[in-house]
């Protein structure tokens, strides 16, 4: 056998140079002993901060009883504990789970049940959305064409509609909820029948689209259509899940309660965990056969998610981040004032994000790109998102304290100052 060097495919690019040695809470070190102030959280993974304590301990204790129980082959006492303990937080009637790893193989097996249960074939997901990059998640996905080049023919079924982006659209968020209601309506007259509409797919704020928190009004909306037509209203609730937007769940700032929830990212403060959740009568509408896998509801990922939920409870981490998200968002609006170039500043709880846009009113990525480089270089982590890449936005672990958002905000101010220089 010819000895040759193993590397990590070209394609990756890592959104910072950081090469980590240990995180601890919301601090990421590197291998020179650096601190950095981690405001991605793995993507709004680590929702307990780096390593809590209690994660980690309850990980290690069940690294020595059981690692791998399969579940359809074996149950193990972790999935049964944690799925009763879903069932107090989860919406109401949505008392059936079924889990997987990841975000996207969530969102495949929410699609797979919409169809099935309602004997229909097609998907209705709105602009901007993100669901994943398997091909169903992709097909489902408009956020960029980077998910879906060169990839064709993606899976058919799949209807576009409008999302309620007041920014980007000029209008008041009343004229973009009007709006995009009435485009899906006529979306309903002229590509996809309310009869071959199998479901809504929805993002309470929409991730790699912009940090673009949905209307309630327009969620309400969906909830009335769904509710006419008999169409399942899913939301997908990846990363707004798990106290990320102030309250449990994203859909909760409105008072509809969706047919099918789809959690991950944070629900095992960095183990690959995912589930969807809904109600008997829907879930018991799946074939024989269409749910299952072979890393699902692992045993460990299991343990650390109950771990993540009784710290979630015991320190009031959804408070905080809706008490600490407000703080940040005021932040931001303030430290926007002084740069021409911040046209928007959204978000809900710890979703927050500044749009860059030009003096003509076009996307600038440039000038995100340099403020986004010039925050890494003072020790700050952050992402860019948004179509255009315009878009920077903030996802600090929901431990972060008042004291560790004005830091982050100072490093901010410095970062936007040296992005305009």
């Amino acid at each position: 056998m010819v000895e040759q060097s193993a590397r990590l495919s070209p394609v990756l690019k890592q959104a910072t140079p950081v090469l980590a040695a240990r995180g601890e809470g919301v601090h990421i070190y590197d291998e020179d002993g650096r601190r950095y102030l981690d405001f991605t959280a793995g993507i709004g993974v680590t929702s307990t901060g780096h390593c809590h304590p209690k994660v980690v301990e309850a990980a290690q204790r069940q690294v020595a009883t059981l690692i791998h129980g399969q579940y359809t082959t074996v149950m193990h006492r972790p999935l049964l504990r944690l799925t009763e303990e879903l069932g107090t937080v989860l919406p109401e009637g949505l008392d059936r789970l079924f889990y997987v790893n990841s975000g996207s193989e969530a969102v495949e097996a929410a699609l797979r049940l919409a169809r099935q249960a309602t004997g229909r074939q097609n998907a209705v997901v709105f602009d901007g959305s993100f669901h994943g990059r398997t091909m169903g998640a992709a097909s489902l996905t408009t956020s960029g064409t980077k998910i879906r080049a060169g990839i064709g023919p993606l899976m058919p079924g799949v209807a576009v509609s409008a999302f309620p982006y007041a920014y980007r659209l000029g209008m008041t968020e009343d004229q973009a909820v009007e709006y995009a209601l009435a485009e899906l309506d006529y979306l309903f007259a002229t590509v996809t029948s309310p009869r071959d509409t199998a479901a809504f797919f929805i993002e309470p704020v929409l991730g790699e689209g912009g940090y673009v928190p949905v209307p309630p009004a327009f969620l309400e909306g969906l909830r009335r259509r769904a509710d006419e037509h008999g169409i399942l209203l899913v939301a997908d609730e990846v990363q707004t899940g798990f106290g990320r937007t102030g309250r449990f769940w994203g859909h909760e700032h409105t008072a509809v309660r969706p047919d099918v929830v789809i959690t991950a990212k944070g629900l095992a403060s960095g183990f690959p965990l995912s589930a969807i959740a809904a109600p008997e009568g829907i879930m018991e509408r799946a074939w024989p056969g269409s749910q299952g896998g072979t890393y699902g509801g692992n045993a460990v990922a299991c343990a650390a998610a109950l771990a993540t939920l009784e710290v979630i409870r015991e320190e009031g981490l959804v408070e905080n981040a809706a008490r600490n998200g407000e703080r940040l968002l005021a932040g931001l609006r303030k430290a926007a004032e002084g740069h021409g170039r911040v046209g928007d500043v959204r978000g809900l709880g710890l979703m927050a994000a500044s749009e860059f846009t030009a003096p003509d009113g076009s996307p600038d990525a440039e000038t995100a790109a340099k403020a986004h480089k010039a925050a890494t270089d003072r020790g700050l982590l952050l992402l860019t998102c948004g179509p255009h890449g315009n878009v920077v936005r903030m996802i600090p672990p929901l431990v972060v304290d008042a004291d560790q958002i004005d830091e982050a905000l100072a490093l901010w101010s410095e970062a936007l100052a040296d992005a305009s220089a």
